[in-house]
């Protein structure tokens, strides 16, 4: 198998940098107003702008209107969004974008039922939910709960590290992982060591 590696929250150029130069496949920006981490469109096009060509560029959004993703996706090189809210399928698939469906832990009890309403989800990404904050909250959830079989790829998320990586590459063998407090020195600021030794210890984890 292989792993995917996400690193979310990036709210400055030079860290969607250092997440392009430790060999990150995407990089996620937070346009919800309720994170610490949300930048603007302007702020976003400028990270947009020193990416390398085929580094993916995630959209997370929260109950957007249907004016706000259109003007998202008309302003931005977009080529994944990322819905954490209550949107249903019709309105994900409407836009013509792929797509990930975030979904708190607590549906793995239901996770293929739950996947299922959403047929065109590229992934589906499995998140701690804490506070009503959607992401990065440093909280993990119980990887016992997650199906050691699935039908669909799983992404996962919450309070990933460079310490506990591996362990759940190894228990879980996700498609892919996604981290944003867990590289950083305060929310929204990643530091390149952090996430290099993220990067390494998911891949090295793939190996084992």
């Amino acid at each position: 198998m292989s792993v995917q590696v996400k690193i979310c929250g990036v709210t400055r150029e030079e860290d969607a940098l250092a997440a392009a130069n430790a060999g990150a496949d995407a990089i996620g920006l937070v346009f919800w107003a309720g994170s610490k981490r949300a930048v603007s469109l302007e702020k976003a096009a400028d990270i947009c702008a020193v990416l390398p060509p085929l580094i993916t560029v995630t959209a997370l959004m929260v109950d957007p209107t249907a004016e706000e993703v259109e003007g998202l996706l008309n302003a931005l090189p977009i080529n994944v969004v990322q819905w954490h809210g209550n949107e249903n399928p019709e309105f994900c698939e409407q836009w013509q974008v792929p797509y990930i469906r975030a979904l708190p832990g607590g549906v793995c009890d239901r996770l293929e039922s739950v996947m299922a309403d959403y047929p065109r989800a590229r992934g589906f990404l499995l998140d701690a939910v804490v506070n009503g904050q959607f992401g990065g909250t440093g909280h993990r959830f119980d990887w016992d709960a997650i199906p050691p079989t699935r039908t669909r790829p799983i992404i996962l998320a919450g309070g990933l590290n460079p310490a506990n990586v591996a362990e759940a590459v190894m228990k879980v063998r996700p498609s892919a992982v996604d981290v944003s407090s867990g590289v950083e020195c305060s929310p929204g600021i990643k530091q390149p060591e952090k996430i290099q030794q993220f990067i390494q210890a998911a891949r090295e984890a793939v190996e084992a």
